[in-house]
């Protein structure tokens, strides 16, 4: 072959992207977008291949591991009216999407202790 890879080696690369994609189609994201057109459910705006990356999917009650076959709980919205509707809940219900054992601890560290003397020129 041309590309210098043995015909196995390609039909190797060949067989694993297909079990990649035949896994992707299993996520709820993929089947989402399966099952309703690709317009934001808020704002409409409508989305093609070349930007679907900016359309989410959005967890009507806020479970991410709720996802029932028939798609009940899911919502398609741009990126923009996604962290909208985040933060509406945020501010209605006081609560973060991030528990409370998830939150970062602040940094204690100081990056630039040293910085001085490694400026220093002999």
């Amino acid at each position: 072959m041309a590309t210098g890879k043995s015909r196995e080696e390609v039909d190797r690369i060949i067989a694993q992207s297909r079990r990649d994609a035949a896994q992707r189609d299993l996520g709820y994201r993929e089947r989402a977008l399966k099952m309703y057109p690709w317009i934001c459910g808020r704002c409409a705006r409508e989305f093609t291949r070349a930007n679907l990356t900016e359309l989410t999917v959005h967890h009507r009650n806020h479970d991410h591991d709720f996802n029932p076959a028939d798609g009940s709980n899911w919502e398609l919205l741009c990126v923009y009216c996604h962290d909208n509707e985040h933060s509406r809940y945020v501010d209605h219900t006081g609560v973060s999407a991030l528990n409370a054992e998830d939150k970062v601890a602040a940094a204690t560290g100081n990056p630039f202790a040293n910085l001085k003397s490694l400026l220093k020129r002999e």
